[in-house]
């Protein structure tokens, strides 16, 4: 019992065990294969002789990794013998490391040697310097094929990099490695929209990681994938580490500077980094309106110059007048309803009003809330049931659910609209108000093309079609590579927005309460666009500043401070820093742009590493790739010309998913809606 004093039984005594009798007994099993290795040159023939030793299949092929995939325990069990008996011999674990590279090339491999601790196996070798390139390479390897799990892994063993850099300045293929690795494996640990796990904002080290980064970038020699990988890892830490990158003045002008690069991806990943910069800084954009604020700017009357402005646009077609005689309009209105009582009436003036100006309901008796007015009014206008009106009910339905912020019901309502009537542009513009960005687009490119609409749901539809296709775009380049069909559809959505922002800062009032927000995007995009040929002073986009200041104006005469914004913000750092960091940086960008080979010179110590050629030796049997063997990372130039291969031949909505014209197989088309409303156009191209 326990505590008990009581007699024990006599235990047997263990065997004494002769350590070195069980650890030479390994030894002398491979003791052929160690003095092969030994005498071997490259870590290529070291890797060979080993795969011969092992009886492994040829793993530069897609058929070698299946047989693997078919004996997965026995292989690794073997492998991982002569790993543990040589767990001090640099060269059979370094081989090894090598193997087990090669076969992360295979997605299901790569996770379960990750789950038997592939990167605790990789991580030592780093800090011995005849096994350091080795290591980096297979972190490489590793980090690019691997998935979000296995990158959030190595991002810890950040610290380990960053030290190996600091201490061997010079020795720029180490760095190139290394950033890569860092690049790919930190972006995926704290490039989110979630606040990540603090041991991985702490692993990162930011504010010793960005000037070694920036640093390494502006020596001369390092190569292209340095730099862009560099690059890459500098707009990573943006968004969660916000305060350490306000305070690098330097990382904020070389993102700015970057916006003139040649290359397209270089100037989408620096505009998504100074995007995510102001994130957390900003503001909420105005969404309310108080039409007292209104009336007393009207009374006060607005400086000459401006007066001049809304003279020349047309005063009558100003926003500024469209919402102070539709507030007194749905008064009237109101007031005339609470006299005669006749909803119907009062539901046809508020049709008219809702297409006039975002804020054509106010509030006030005879309701307790004009607003309240709504369902009954479209309730009146169904009973009367005559033909046509029913599109005005369903919109009334719309506006009512958007003063209440009930946007999925407003949706549902527009949604029901357009089944009955695909031409009415308001139900598009309903539609863009929600979540789905891509949804909200299509609908603003479609509501473009309906026949009739009113200057407002215009204009509101090309603010909404400006914004969701910038905000895509910006995020489909930086998640993609040129090639891919992800990243042109990219393409396609930054041009879309860029052709709809013109026609907006051209067409719409100069007092519309959205052409901030489509300036803010018409002169980022215009310098992410255009990259260097944009002249340096800006000097092209002084007409869109100096709408900007007007706009500025009127929103503050009409009682409301321009909202910090993110994208306010993003756009007054690049125009601030711009010509400083031009100027700053322009040694650097022009090294983005040059013609880089995979040429350098190499050390004799640094000979041996030819690990690199055997790992990039994949060789599969159809000639192509799929999701399991990704392509190697790279960063060609590209130019936005093949857009129109992404955009509907109808209503120019940017998509990847667009159906073929069965007789052409040239035009292209949303759905068959697209095709048919195209059709009277496209029949004569189509049939020659």
């Amino acid at each position: 019992m326990p505590g008990s004093r009581g007699k024990t039984k006599a235990k047997k005594p263990k065997p004494i065990v002769n350590v070195h009798s069980v650890a030479r007994a390994p030894s002398e099993e491979f003791v052929g294969l160690v003095d092969d290795i030994e005498r071997t040159e490259g870590w290529n023939a070291r890797i060979k002789i080993l795969c011969e030793f092992l009886q492994l299949p040829d793993l530069s092929k897609r058929s070698g990794l299946k047989k693997v995939h078919v004996s997965f325990n026995e292989v690794y069990h073997n492998i991982d013998d002569v790993y543990v008996a040589n767990i001090r011999n640099e060269k059979i674990t370094g081989a090894i490391v090598g193997i087990y590279t090669k076969m992360c090339a295979d997605a299901i491999l790569r996770d379960k040697l990750f789950k038997k601790g592939l990167v605790s196996k990789i991580t030592p070798l780093i800090n011995i310097p005849s096994t350091r390139y080795l290591a980096l390479r297979a972190l490489t390897t590793v980090t690019h094929h691997g998935g979000v799990d296995i990158r959030k892994e190595i991002s810890l063993e950040s610290p380990s990099l960053l030290k190996v850099i600091q201490e061997n300045p010079d020795d720029l293929w180490a760095a190139e490695m290394a950033i890569s690795t860092m690049a790919h494996a930190i972006g995926a640990a704290i490039n989110q929209e979630d606040v990540p796990a603090p041991k991985y904002i702490k692993a990162a080290n930011i504010k010793v990681l960005i000037p070694v980064i920036i640093d390494f970038m502006r020596k001369p020699g390092v190569t292209i994938q340095l730099l862009h990988h560099g690059l890459e890892l500098l707009t990573h830490p943006v968004l969660h580490c916000w305060s350490e990158c306000k305070d690098n003045s330097a990382l904020q002008n070389l993102l700015v500077a970057c916006l003139r690069s040649a290359d397209l991806t270089v100037r989408v990943s620096a505009l998504g980094g100074l995007l995510r910069l102001e994130a957390l800084s900003s503001e909420e954009d105005q969404r309310h309106f108080d039409p007292h604020k209104l009336m007393a700017a009207i009374e006060r009357r607005f400086p000459d110059h401006l007066v001049d402005i809304l003279t020349d646009y047309g005063t009558m077609r100003c926003e500024t007048f469209l919402t102070m005689t539709s507030t007194a309009d749905n008064q009237k209105a109101m007031m005339k309803c609470a006299q005669d009582k006749d909803l119907y009436s009062l539901g046809l003036k508020l049709a008219e009003l809702i297409t006039r100006t975002e804020f054509s309901i106010a509030e006030g008796l005879p309701f307790i809330m004009w607003s309240d007015a709504l369902p009954h009014c479209a309730r009146a206008i169904r009973e009367k049931g005559r033909p046509g009106e029913e599109d005005l009910a369903d919109m009334i339905t719309a506006k009512f659910f958007i003063i209440r912020t009930r946007i999925p019901d407003a949706i549902e309502a527009a949604k029901r609209g357009i089944q009955r009537n695909p031409k009415f542009a308001y139900f598009y513009y309903v539609i863009t108000l929600g979540k789905d960005h891509y949804e909200g687009l299509r609908s603003a490119k479609k509501g473009l093309k309906c026949p009739k609409m009113t200057p407002f749901v215009r204009f509101g539809l090309l603010h909404r079609a400006v914004e969701l296709a910038g905000n895509l775009g910006v995020c489909r380049i930086q998640e993609s590579s040129p090639g891919d069909r992800k990243y042109d559809e990219g393409v396609a959505f930054l041009m879309s927005a860029m052709e709809d922002a013109k026609s907006y800062v051209t067409e719409a009032p100069p007092d519309a309460r959205h052409m901030k927000n489509v300036l803010y995007w018409y002169i980022c995009l215009t310098l992410t666009i255009k990259g260097p040929e944009t002249p340096a002073d800006l000097q092209e986009l002084q007409v869109a500043f100096k709408k900007l200041g007007y706009a500025d104006e009127f929103s503050i005469l009409l009682g409301t401070i321009p909202p910090r914004t993110q994208l306010r913000l993003t756009q007054q750092n690049i125009v601030k820093r711009y010509p400083i960091a031009v100027q700053e940086w322009k040694d650097l960008v022009a090294r983005f742009d040059e013609v880089m080979t995979d040429e350098r010179p190499i050390s004799l110590e640094k000979a041996e590493d030819d690990l690199a050629a055997w790992l990039d030796d994949l060789h599969l049997d159809h000639g192509k790739e799929d999701e399991h063997y990704p392509q190697r990372c790279s960063h060609p130039r590209v130019s936005p010309n093949t857009v129109a291969l992404y955009r509907c031949s109808w209503c120019s909505n940017p998509s990847a998913a667009l159906r073929k014209c069965s007789g052409c197989e040239k035009a292209r088309y949303c759905d068959g809606g697209c095709q048919k409303s195209h059709w009277s156009e496209h029949k004569a191209t189509c049939r020659t």
